[in-house]
């Protein structure tokens, strides 16, 4: 078998140009120095889930190379790129474990060599690329299946990355990556964007990863020289486990074994086999605490991204709060842009065998925001985050609670228990809208987070914000009127109950009290003007 598709030698990459919108091709050399010039927009091929696993692989390649090389910036030419990338692989110096498709008792691109070569008793079920990728669907509607019967040299490029370095549990012999927590999670992704394309950031997370590579050392036990860097390299029976001790601080895992080949048609396939255990020592990474750049840590646990994604009260909490150890990617520094910085969060919310859902989200930070996550002074910002976080809470409770009264046709229950559950849910689909609304405006709406932050008024911009939510989240219960009580008497009892309900409760102390300050305030205002009227 001869050696096809290098990515050292053969423009397999397509992007897009950040200037014209042109459409490109790179090899993996001259990706690198189109990135470091900042002339890439994006990557038209490559599916939202993989962007992740695309960026690391990016910086921690890059990363690694230069380090190996003696070497502080990145290479400007694509010809000092292919040499230190050659020179990471010293055995295989014919530039076999760059290309897609190679010997089998050879290193393959993400692919390791199998003892002996031989594939004979290998899964011949993977036609395409997207069969081989990690997102897995409980239906066949979420995302279609092997629908990319025609996918290119690039696709089975992308999809190798996304399965080998952020594939979840799959299945007996089908093993997950190390650095998640626990076998159906997913490897998240947590860092800071700046203005520019994905060659800035790109850029930014490899000078970080220079930074940080000492202290992963000391931390981790990885080794300082000569650790095994590219595990792809090495042979795989299937039967043994690599160390941590033994491994570079940049190491790109793979977790299967895998090997690409030529179909009929010019087309490629895939060959799977099982292992019986992972690659990596799964005792050494049992809760995904690996020192990776991009994934918070909490009590010693990587973030396991849950059902509701990234919403507002996470992505406050891996802000501002304490809750979690920021990731290096994540923090901002001195020689970062003061405007335009977003942080950017990705990750595939965990299930048993399936996912429960792709989720990303981006958070522009304000000026003051970035000049307080310097100087690691965010207890004010949580603060504020928390105020507001809480403030949701209530009102979204009490909106609960008013819609079960209108759906239960204003009966007096002797407690709460006693509310049929199809009532509990018809009122929770409406308190639920209510939620996603705040959500999607709570960092940048109108008298959003960073308004207030910015502002040298921020208890008026907090004041303004909440009146207006407690306003929005009345309107949605008389929305809701149509969907309760019909007949006439039934109707007006259960309309009336229900908003007494809820303005009684913004009026109350029990549930927020300083919006219901300010509302005795407006009373006290309004009383006064009837008397000089």
């Amino acid at each position: 078998m001869t050696m096809h598709y290098s990515l050292l030698d053969e423009p397999l990459i397509g992007a897009r140009l950040r200037e014209t919108g042109a459409r490109a091709r790179y090899t993996l050399p001259g990706l690198f120095v189109a990135l470091a010039e900042d002339s890439v927009r994006d990557f038209p091929a490559l599916r939202p889930h993989q962007r992740h696993p695309w960026h690391a692989f990016l910086v921690q390649l890059a990363a690694m190379a230069l380090h190996h090389a003696g070497q502080t910036e990145p290479f400007k030419t694509e010809e000092e790129w292919r040499q230190a990338l050659l020179a990471l692989t010293p055995d295989d110096t014919d530039g076999a474990a760059w290309c897609l498709v190679s010997p089998h008792d050879s290193p393959a691109f993400m692919q390791a060599p199998v003892p002996g070569g031989d594939v004979s008793g290998w899964s011949d079920d993977t036609p395409t690329p997207d069969s081989l990728d990690i997102l897995v669907t409980s239906k066949n509607h979420d995302v279609k299946q092997q629908r990319a019967r025609s996918g290119e040299a690039e696709d089975w490029v992308f999809a190798l990355v996304s399965l080998q370095t952020a594939a979840p549990y799959g299945g007996s012999g089908n093993h997950r990556i190390a650095r998640m927590n626990g076998g159906y999670s997913s490897r998240v992704g947590v860092g800071i964007e700046p203005v520019g394309g994905p060659g800035r950031r790109w850029a930014r997370d490899i000078r970080i990863a220079r930074t940080e590579r000492s202290r992963l050392v000391e931390e981790f036990g990885y080794r300082e020289s000569e650790g095994i860097g590219l595990i792809w390299l090495l042979r795989w029976d299937g039967l043994e486990s690599l160390p941590f001790l033994a491994l570079d601080p940049f190491f790109i895992e793979i977790s299967r074994r895998v090997r690409l080949v030529n179909a009929a048609g010019k087309r490629l396939k895939a060959l799977r086999s099982t292992s019986k255990t992972p690659r990596l020592d799964k005792e050494q990474s049992v809760n995904g605490n690996t020192g990776d750049l991009w994934v918070p840590i909490s009590a010693g646990k990587a973030l396991h991204v849950r059902e509701n994604g990234f919403n507002y009260s996470r992505v406050a909490e891996l802000l501002f709060d304490n809750t979690y150890q920021r990731p290096p990617a994540q923090i901002a520094r001195s020689d970062d842009d003061m405007e335009g910085l977003v942080v950017i969060a990705r990750g595939i919310a965990g299930g048993n065998c399936t996912t429960d859902g792709y989720h990303e989200r981006r958070i522009p930070i304000s000026r003051k925001a970035v000049k307080r996550l310097i100087q690691r002074d965010t207890d004010g910002l949580a603060t504020a985050a928390r105020a507001r976080t809480d403030a949701i809470r209530h009102i979204r409770n009490l909106l609960r609670q008013s819609l079960e009264t209108l759906f239960d046709n204003a009966r007096e229950r002797k407690s709460h228990k006693d509310v049929p559950n199809s009532i509990k849910q018809k009122a929770n689909s409406f308190a639920k809208s209510f939620e996603l609304g705040e959500d999607a405006r709570f960092f940048t709406g109108p008298d959003g987070l960073n308004e207030e932050i910015d502002s040298n008024d921020r208890e008026e911009v907090f004041r303004r914000w909440i009146v207006a939510m407690a306003n929005r989240a009345e309107k949605i219960l008389t929305d809701a009127f149509d969907a309760g009580p019909r007949s006439g008497e039934q109707r007006y009892r259960a309309r009336a109950s229900a908003l007494d309900r809820f303005r009684g409760g913004l009026h109350s102390d029990k549930v927020l009290p300083d919006l219901a300050g300010y509302f005795r305030t407006q009373q006290t205002y309004k009383e006064a003007d009837r008397e000089l009227a």
